[in-house]
């Protein structure tokens, strides 16, 4: 047998072989959590805007949408219970009681989706950055050797969605500095956060 049967039985051979699965964007240890087709174009303006030349991210994504109705819970809840009550003990007009208490939880709910719209959470190899705010920006960051600690936070209510938030505190402060919340996969979300920290803390002592 020469040397291009052989290659070629052995091209063929490889071509057989079976692949490894690919593995899901959300379960990569190193890769985006998100799309970048995903996400807002002013989320990704911003994000082009604050990450450093040579800054590797490891984790980009967005709360989960039950963020929406989970900020919007206590108002509803507020407005329901007003309204029955108004119609009870004030004999209010219930039309009219119905459509002002529509109203008022849909705006709440139209001002949780612009903040859920504007809301992006990064982990970087440097850094963990929260951005937010609907009219006027707000970026907060905090260098991944600073971080004294994390905490896993699942209230009642996000537990039975399935969402939990983070809590990041400095090695300056004993109040949480930061806070990702309401992300999906809180657990997994966690131990990437953790993991960052440790590796950043364990090359800042080599150095």
């Amino acid at each position: 047998m020469d040397d291009e049967t052989s290659l070629n039985i052995a091209d063929r051979q490889t071509s057989l072989a079976p692949r490894p699965p690919a593995m899901p964007v959300h379960e990569a240890t190193d890769g985006v959590a998100v799309p970048a087709g995903h996400l807002p174009a002013l989320s990704l303006l911003l994000t082009g805007h604050i990450i450093r030349d040579g800054e590797v991210i490891l984790l980009l994504l967005k709360p989960s949408l039950w963020y929406v109705v989970l900020a919007s819970l206590r108002v509803s809840a507020a407005v329901v219970i007003a309204t029955i009550a108004a119609i009870i003990y004030l004999d209010a007009n219930v039309r009219i009681c119905t459509e002002v208490a529509t109203f008022v939880i849909a705006g709440r709910l139209t001002w949780a989706l612009l903040g859920w719209m504007s809301r992006l959470y990064i982990l970087t190899d440097l850094r963990i950055l929260r951005l937010r705010g609907v009219f006027r920006p707000d970026v907060y960051t905090c260098p991944l050797r600073r971080i004294a600690r994390t905490r896993l936070h699942v209230a009642l209510r996000e537990r039975l969605v399935g969402v939990g938030s983070i809590e990041i505190i400095s090695a300056d402060e004993e109040i949480p500095d930061g806070m990702w919340q309401v992300v999906a996969k809180p657990r997994w979300v966690h131990e990437q956060i953790l993991a960052a920290v440790n590796r950043a803390k364990q090359i800042g002592r080599m150095d």
